[in-house]
């Protein structure tokens, strides 16, 4: 029998861009596979831990440094500052954004959190006597950390953005928005010291170029889903109400069937970012931070208040944290709770909105429930490890998918594969075209005028992660996923 040999060509900066999308998502850097306390080796479908973020490479990271102190993000068309200089107030900042004429332009402004968000990285470390390793790409970004000659903290170096939390943190705090690139958390951080009434000071990283980053487009499919035409992702709108530790979450997702799909996953954590809700809080609009167009389980807090609403596991597991490798990346779409002894000293603990709405932590992937939820860290920052699941999917490639349409003898193997795949068609199929898409539903190769009953796919430069197989005959479409590893 003659083999064809198909080559499909993989490089980093080669990646499509579809009008419609214009919020891509852009991928978390993580490549290491976890399971509840350690790296370990990839595992394969049907096996424990699968599913996880180093399984889906979507758009990876592709930066141009232009050479006049501004860095273009390739995938968002968003254009940088390199270096933020020093730190100043938020107020400040606007107005150095619209003075700034840094690479010759100046329509300059502060980014949102959504915008902010895109350049994170999940494969830092801050813990540990290691050295610190950023949550953010050194090679084209400047990103200080706290200065511990003047009493600073390392992780001191927070980078605000210009979302503002439309409620208040520890109980009449004004907050915004922003990311540490140090220790690779969202959350609120107060506007002003609480002891002064001073305006606080902190870090900002201008941008220009592509506003309708972080906008979202909602359509309600009518069938238990939601997508989003300007990130092209498809998502659950409702969770089924019941919560998850890591592993089990991870499963979930993977073995879900919902409104004729059935290659659902457990969002990372850019993804899930991106359909928080930041105009929304619990005590401004009684409401999750989420469009109304997805609901969310109301839960009751660690002191048995209503109108709470619990976290909800991303895919993203993280090498840091106060146990090296046992943490996973989860979303408040409720109040980012903590118990905080106010005043100072005074014995008089508090269950408050410590963070906002909104808020990215994280949370031991593993334990026993009973002991949770528990306090930790200066805020009393409440830790679940039995979290809500949202499941997620690309719509690019958003198939009706029946494994029946070839029956059994239809063998793809070996999945997964380093080097080579080998599709063997059952007799009498004609098989009019085969499609390849990355895990962001990018159709990266299309074949056609295929006339052997055996396709070899070479996949040995491809990036190690999950791949869609879509095969076509005149009447029916069959979806497999494929892994390289």
């Amino acid at each position: 029998m003659k083999k064809i040999l198909l080559l499909i060509i993989a490089s980093t900066n080669f990646f499509f861009t579809y009008s419609q999308v214009t919020y891509p998502i852009v991928d978390t850097d993580v490549s290491d596979f976890y399971d509840n306390n350690s790296i370990i080796a990839a595992p394969t479908i049907g096996q424990s831990f699968y599913g996880q973020d180093a399984h889906y490479n979507g758009n990876q990271p592709s930066y141009t440094n232009n050479g006049d102190g501004t860095i273009t993000d390739n995938i968002t068309g968003l254009m940088w500052e390199q270096d933020m200089g020093t730190k100043i107030t938020y107020d400040a900042a606007f107005i150095k954004a619209s003075n700034s004429t840094l690479g010759g332009y100046n329509d300059w402004r502060v980014p949102t959190i959504k915008e902010l968000y895109s350049l994170a990285y999940f494969t830092g470390r801050c813990f540990g006597d290691d050295a610190v390793i950023k949550f953010i790409d050194t090679n084209y970004f400047n990103q200080p950390i706290g200065d511990e000659s003047i009493g600073e903290r390392e992780i001191d170096a927070q980078t605000w953005s210009s979302t503002q939390y439309v409620g208040l943190t520890m109980a009449s705090d004004e907050a915004v928005f922003g990311y540490n690139f140090v220790d690779g958390r969202l959350k609120g951080y107060p506007k002003y010291d609480p002891s002064t009434g001073d305006a606080n000071t902190m870090y900002f990283r201008l941008v220009r170029g592509n506003t309708s980053y972080g906008i979202n487009n909602f359509v309600d499919n009518g069938d238990g889903t939601i997508t989003d035409n300007a990130t092209g992702l498809m998502w659950q709108q409702a969770d089924d109400g019941n919560t998850r530790d890591w592993e089990n979450a991870l499963s979930y997702c993977e073995n879900l069937t919902l409104a004729g799909h059935s290659d659902w996953r457990l969002p990372n954590a850019k993804e899930l970012q991106s359909i928080v809700d930041y105009t929304r809080s619990p005590t401004t609009t009684a409401s999750p931070a989420i469009d109304p167009l997805f609901s969310c389980t109301s839960i009751s807090d660690p002191n048995g208040n209503t109108g709470q609403y619990g976290y909800y596991w991303s895919s993203s597991p993280l090498q840091d944290g106060p146990e090296p490798y046992s943490d996973a990346v989860y979303f408040c779409f409720g109040k980012a709770q903590g118990l905080m002894e106010l005043p100072s000293l005074s014995g008089n603990y508090q269950l408050l909105d410590v963070h906002g709405a909104g808020a990215q932590r994280n949370d031991p992937k593993s334990g026993n429930q009973s002991d949770f939820p528990d306090y930790f860290g200066p805020q009393g920052d409440v830790r679940y490890v039995y979290n809500f699941v949202r499941a997620v999917r690309s719509t690019d490639v958003s198939l009706s998918v029946n494994e029946q349409n070839f029956d059994n003898s239809l063998k793809i193997y070996p999945n997964p594969s380093s080097s080579e795949i080998t599709i063997d068609l059952p007799e009498n199929i004609n098989l009019l075209a085969i499609e390849i898409f990355n895990i962001q539903g990018r159709r990266i190769k299309k074949i056609t005028n295929i006339s052997e009953s055996k396709i070899i796919i070479n996949v040995s430069d491809y990036s190690k992660g999950t791949y869609f197989l879509k095969l076509s005959t005149s009447g029916n479409k069959y979806v497999k996923k494929i892994v390289v590893d």
